[in-house]
């Protein structure tokens, strides 16, 4: 397996694995991260899988890595690099496959017919496109639980808001550029937002707290407004 590595801030190494995103290099993302989950170092504090990289933090201070007259960082490259070189790629491993429910447009969607306006289409066009599409998650970030993901079709890729929102709901579906995502948490943003799901993310009380992670493929599922409001009652009553 290729890779480099390098230093990330005062107690962290980064796995570069390349510098295009691909299948293969997403591959290499998912194999490394399911050996950190399996078999976790005693010094690592996390690790952050993303496009093409995973980034591992470490406990300075622990005293697996101040022996032996080495450095921390480079104990911890050292261990590294042993576990990173006996990994092979796994051929048979299969991502898991998420159906997440989208109510598109109306005051769940405000930016839809923006979106069909600015890429000469018709609304139903648009949400055709949208959820006919399987996409890939490369990275978890940047809120708790938001997924960044590949497979979008450029037809209907709209630039980011001018001017962000304050405030975007948890849920809230949108397009930025050539992207498309889900709004883990309520948070501001500039997404054109197409549509909501009545679906939770991110609850910090469960383990683990994200519903999804890097690797998963996702498909969308339209439902009405009605289905929405009774989705989002029976998550109510079993929270």
């Amino acid at each position: 397996m290729d890779y480099q590595l390098h230093p990330f801030g005062d107690n962290g190494i980064m796995i570069e694995l390349g510098t295009a995103i691909s299948p293969d290099i997403q591959k290499r993302v998912r194999t490394i991260a399911s050996f950190l989950d399996q078999y976790p170092f005693v010094w690592m504090i996390e690790y952050i899988p993303a496009f093409t990289s995973v980034t591992v933090l470490y406990d300075i201070g622990h005293h697996e890595l101040v022996k032996d007259g080495c450095f921390p960082y480079e104990q911890a490259c050292e261990e590294l690099r042993e576990a990173i070189e006996g990994l092979s790629l796994e051929e048979g491993q299969l991502p898991r496959l998420i159906e997440i429910p989208v109510c598109y447009g109306g005051e769940l969607g405000p930016d839809l017919k923006f979106v069909a306006r600015h890429n000469g289409l018709s609304v139903e066009e648009v949400i055709r496109i949208h959820k006919t599409r399987t996409y890939n998650i490369h990275m978890i970030g940047f809120a708790p639980g938001f997924p960044y993901m590949g497979g979008m079709s450029e037809k209907i890729a709209t630039p980011r808001k001018e001017t962000p929102r304050l405030t975007i709901p948890a849920g809230s579906v949108g397009i930025a550029g050539k992207q498309t995502g889900i709004y883990s948490i309520e948070t501001p943003g500039g997404w054109q937002i197409i549509g909501r799901s009545p679906v939770q993310l991110f609850r910090p009380f469960n383990n683990p707290p994200s519903l999804l992670r890097a690797g998963d493929v996702i498909t969308f599922k339209e439902i009405t407004y009605q289905e929405y409001i009774e989705w989002e009652d029976r998550d109510d009553k079993n929270n």
